[in-house]
């Protein structure tokens, strides 16, 4: 791929600037739009008085179909709000070469393009774990506030997410992940249709990365602010810190060792 840049010198590198700016507005007002979001849902559940009478939320039992959309909803904004965060820098740089490549106003458009079929993936396995939840919530394997309360399904997902630190698919996945321009590079595609595809492809690489991370809500707590900050950390370190295998089998020898704390004391 040859860039093929449309201005030169000193005179692009203030509107490049003010171009990163934009786009880091722009990603910045979703966060604190998906942010604000989970809060006003915790905040709801917390204050059941109160919550019971909000419009986005879903009912604790027997759902319908509106409570399965309310809950799809949820998890579509929760994975939009930690998974954009360690996703900035692949959109920052796919935005840097679409400026080069193309006009200034396509190029927003291609990364707004680009961002859509990234989350459009993350909305197809937002979609999966709510069925998921409405399945163990009818099995009674899920509280109505939406935690675990089965010892062995927790200790089952742990086990599962800590193996899963150790195989070759997360390290694949997480690789194409950790190299943004590598990616960008290998992957490009012109046209908005292209953008879309790549950021399906973007997409689908993060899902194989974290999809076993995101698992681990039924276990913490689907609505649990502070694990929620701490899954997005803990993806957002292992994307960024692209040296440190040490942390990823770290994760996983804890989340081992956690799960078999947890299946011993169902056991015994």
């Amino acid at each position: 791929m040859s860039a093929r840049p449309t201005t030169h010198g000193a005179a692009a590198r203030p509107r490049a600037n003010r171009d990163r700016l934009l786009i880091a507005g722009a990603l910045g007002a979703a966060l604190l739009f998906c942010w604000g979001y989970l809060l006003y849902m915790v905040w709801g559940m917390m204050h059941m008085d109160v919550g019971a009478d909000m419009l986005v939320m879903p009912s604790m039992t027997d759902w319908r179909e509106a409570d399965v959309l309310l809950v799809f909803l949820m998890w579509t904004i929760m994975m939009a709000a930690m998974m954009l965060p360690s996703s900035a820098p692949m959109i920052s740089v796919y935005a840097r070469i679409a400026r080069q490549r193309l006009k200034r106003r396509q190029a927003f458009i291609a990364t707004f393009v680009f961002v859509c079929g990234y989350l459009s993936v993350w909305a197809g396995f937002s979609l999966l774990a709510t069925l998921a939840q409405w399945a163990l919530l009818e099995a009674r394997l899920v509280s109505p506030m939406m935690k675990s309360t089965s010892s062995l399904l927790s200790a089952a997902l742990l086990a599962a997410a800590g193996v899963y630190q150790f195989t070759s698919l997360k390290h694949v996945c997480l690789s194409k992940c950790r190299s943004p321009m590598s990616f960008i590079l290998t992957e490009w595609r012109d046209t908005h249709r292209g953008a879309f595809v790549m950021g399906l492809r973007h997409g689908l690489f993060c899902v194989g990365c974290c999809w076993l991370l995101m698992l681990l809500l039924f276990v913490f707590g689907v609505m649990n602010v502070l694990w929620i900050v701490l899954l997005t950390a803990l993806v957002l370190m292992e994307k960024l810190l692209p040296r440190a295998r040490w942390l990823d089998r770290g994760i996983g020898f804890a989340f081992l060792v956690w799960a078999a704390v947890v299946a011993g004391q169902a056991l015994f």
